[in-house]
């Protein structure tokens, strides 16, 4: 058998001398889109892939499996398209059909395509569109779509042939698992900085971002407010309910502070059962304002757990601080108030200032 044969079974020269340059140019590809950047990964499938295949319009769309909605990450087409697309939606559009289906869908003409059948509500698009064929190519991660590829307007009006099929079919694997391995990425460095219970910052969290405001306030002149939390009663609660009563309380409490703070102010959970808020450009009697409201709210309605009605209450200490000011003593300080709250009786506010400024409340 002659080198020939070995290396280029059933092809002349001329389909070999082709598949070996597209080849040269996957390699690399492949290798670029290996990556934790959506963005680069959305570049090279808008841009480079088509080329592959020869179509001129593209469009990348990821999955949000949380709320089953395809959205449009990248696309160069020169005219508008939907943002966002609903895999409920019935009849289903063929992307919807192939993303359900997990299978690449090759469509040689749209208006006699048979499976999925296209409605004519579908179709009003068409017209934006030089040739009736595309390929869908649903984004595979472990069994799973995370998103959708689409290829249309195949360069001088030809269909998609086999070959383009096979490298759609190659590069949609690869591309899923780029996504999916964004997506895990992000949840990994999320979880690192959250705690799992309540979902708020965790300690190391809260840290980071009380040096952060410190310096803003440091370099703008300005001050942040500071109020550190604490359940009374937690252990008689896990004591008399069990502990998944207790970590009921500990959510419900997280819910009911959240829901008193404004969308720049920074909540953590500080440790097991603490919380503490950070709220920036807030003068002390505000801060304690909004520490008499989390009282209010936290006291006003018992929690309820298997028929039962448990009371919660939280004790808490304000403090208000400057850039002058380290991340170790503005804790310090603050926590020093909450111990005088919860020694106070509980379930009450205490105001922490300098001695000569002394207030509770």
């Amino acid at each position: 058998m002659s080198e020939k044969t070995k290396s280029e079974p059933n092809q002349n020269p001329k389909e070999y001398f082709a598949s070996s340059c597209r080849l040269d140019v996957i390699t690399p590809l492949a290798k670029k889109i290996n990556c934790l950047d959506v963005k680069r990964i959305a570049e090279i499938c808008i841009h480079e892939i088509p080329k592959l295949i020869g179509a001129k319009l593209a469009s990348l769309y990821i999955l949000d499996e949380s709320s089953d909605i395809l959205h449009l990450e990248k696309n160069n087409h020169p005219f508008l398209i939907n943002n966002i697309v609903s895999l409920n939606q019935n009849p289903p559009s063929p992307m919807v059909a192939a993303v359900r289906s997990k299978e690449l869908l090759i469509i040689d003409d749209v208006e006699s395509h048979k499976t999925p059948n296209i409605h004519n509500t579908q179709r009003f698009f068409s017209q934006n569109y030089q040739t009736k064929a595309c390929i869908i190519a649903p984004l595979i991660c472990h069994g799973r779509v995370v998103g959708a590829l689409n290829m249309s307007d195949k360069n001088n009006g030809a269909a998609f042939t086999k070959d383009d099929v096979a490298v759609l079919e190659l590069f949609r694997q690869l591309i899923g698992a780029s996504i999916g391995n964004v997506s895990l990425f992000e949840k990994t460095q999320q979880q690192a900085k959250t705690d799992g219970l309540t979902g708020m910052l965790n300690h190391r969290m809260f840290y980071e971002m009380l040096e952060a405001e410190l310096r803003r306030a440091q370099r703008y002149g300005g001050k942040l407010s500071v109020i550190m939390i604490d359940i009374d009663n937690l252990k008689p609660i896990n004591d008399n309910y069990g502990h998944r009563a207790g970590d009921m309380a500990i959510k419900q409490i997280a819910r009911r502070i959240s829901a008193c703070i404004r969308q720049i102010d920074i909540a953590a959970r500080y440790g097991g059962d603490e919380f503490s808020v950070i709220l920036p450009n807030t003068s002390l009697s505000d801060a304690a304002v909004v520490a008499e409201r989390m009282v209010n709210m936290t006291t006003g309605t018992p929690m309820l757990w298997e028929q039962h009605r448990i009371p919660l209450s939280i004790s808490l200490g304000v403090g208000q601080y400057d850039g002058e000011s380290n991340a170790g003593d503005v804790t310090k300080a603050t926590d020093r108030a909450l111990y005088a709250a919860k020694q106070a009786g509980k379930g009450r506010v205490h105001v922490f200032e300098p001695p000569h400024k002394a207030l509770s409340k």
